[in-house]
């Protein structure tokens, strides 16, 4: 399963249902994307240490972005960025997702509602 940044988010805050989501996961990753967001949000050398050694401690793969995933990506793009305002990096998570055949957990459904045939699992903190 990948999870996307809220559900890790929600982990560092301490939430139970996050931490139970991520344990009860045998196979964790996230989107390379999904990373440079939690990087984004670092406020000092210790954050980014944190976020390091949760991932390593952990297990959680970090799927690296290839040009199938940015092809998909793009192509979600053109289709939903007018109709649903369809970011680029919930694209990208969103093409990395299906490229592996893995499903979302994210508490953010409606960002990627129009993506069909999209495995959701909803996050509710």
């Amino acid at each position: 399963m990948i999870s996307d940044t809220d559900v890790i988010i929600w982990f560092f805050r301490g939430n139970a249902k996050a931490v139970k989501i991520i344990d009860d996961t045998q196979l964790r990753s996230v989107c390379a994307v999904t990373y440079m967001e939690l990087l984004q949000r670092v406020r000092n050398k210790q954050e980014l240490r944190g976020i390091r050694t949760f991932l390593s401690e952990l297990n959680i793969a970090i799927i690296p972005l290839t040009e199938n995933i940015g092809h998909r990506a793009a192509i979600y793009l053109e289709e939903h960025v007018l109709p649903s305002g369809l970011t680029m990096a919930d694209a990208l998570i969103a093409a990395t997702a299906m490229e592996l055949a893995l499903p979302l957990c994210t508490g953010n459904g409606n960002h990627f509602a129009c993506i069909a045939d999209l495995e959701l699992n909803l996050f509710k903190p």
